[in-house]
């Protein structure tokens, strides 16, 4: 399927749940030291409602993968806590080890000072609700895109995605290294106006607004001239690029068994 397809397709799944984590709603006045750490599964609803809450509150996060079948990150998960569910988050910080994403979500907020909140009772249920419809668009013929794992090799540093939530080009780069289990720093790049929107040709042409309205946004404008994600860099290679089919493959070749 084609990366215009598929683009089209999560865009429908970001519309079903109301355009979340696609700009700052509520940053985070404080920032972690050291990396978070959340054992995730790209199709999950409960993950993706943790990642979202992640991109709006502008925190970074080192995503290591846990599809089904996946021998890598998966049994360490559960090795730190016994009869796990993902989402699993990690804060070195302050040693918490957490599940649920409704708990994830407040603790965060409540530590890094963020003003997202979990949603409870029926904002809850209709909250996971639009999750599940937006999981169900990644099926495709074969199975659902970033659930089950691939054959793969592991990287010696973990590669970083500049991406946020609600990107439909960003999700199928997601998925693929989900797949592969490969572990990566997700640097949220969150749209912090609405000039951010739309895509960057018909944005930086209309709005002419300011390309550096969030911290992520502003590293891409000052290394690359541009916004826009998804953006991979592997240190392990040096290389740093931009375009989702492009750097699918390049996962697929570089990584790929």
């Amino acid at each position: 399927m084609s990366t215009q397809i598929d683009a089209v397709i999560n865009l429908v799944a970001v519309t079903l749940r109301g355009a979340r984590g696609v700009m700052v709603r509520g940053r985070a006045r404080k920032a972690p030291e050291k990396l978070l750490k959340l054992y995730d599964i790209e199709v999950s609803p409960y993950c993706r409602l943790v990642r979202e809450a992640l991109c709006e509150m502008d925190l970074d996060v080192m995503i290591l993968p846990c599809p089904a079948g996946g021998t890598r990150f998966r049994p360490e998960a559960k090795a730190i806590k016994p009869g796990t569910r993902f989402p699993l988050l990690v804060d070195d910080n302050t040693g918490v080890i957490i599940n649920e994403s409704a708990d994830i979500i407040d603790y965060l907020a409540k530590t890094y000072e963020g003003k997202v909140r979990a949603q409870r009772g029926l904002g809850r249920q209709l909250a996971v609700a639009t999750s599940m419809a937006a999981s169900v668009t990644a099926y495709r013929p074969g199975g659902f895109k970033g659930m089950k794992a691939k054959p793969s090799t592991l990287p010696e540093q973990p590669l970083t995605l500049y991406s946020f939530e609600g990107s439909p080009f960003s999700k199928p780069v997601r998925e693929r290294l989900c797949e592969l289990e490969l572990p990566y720093v997700l640097k949220n790049t969150p749209k912090g106006r609405m000039s951010d929107m739309g895509p960057p040709v018909f944005r930086d042409k209309i709005f002419k607004g300011p390309l550096a309205t969030t911290r992520n946004r502003a590293w891409l404008a000052e290394q690359t001239g541009k916004v826009q994600v998804p953006y991979l860099v592997d240190p392990n290679t040096g290389v740093a690029m931009y375009e989702s089919a492009d750097i699918i493959r390049y996962l697929d070749r570089t990584y790929g068994v």
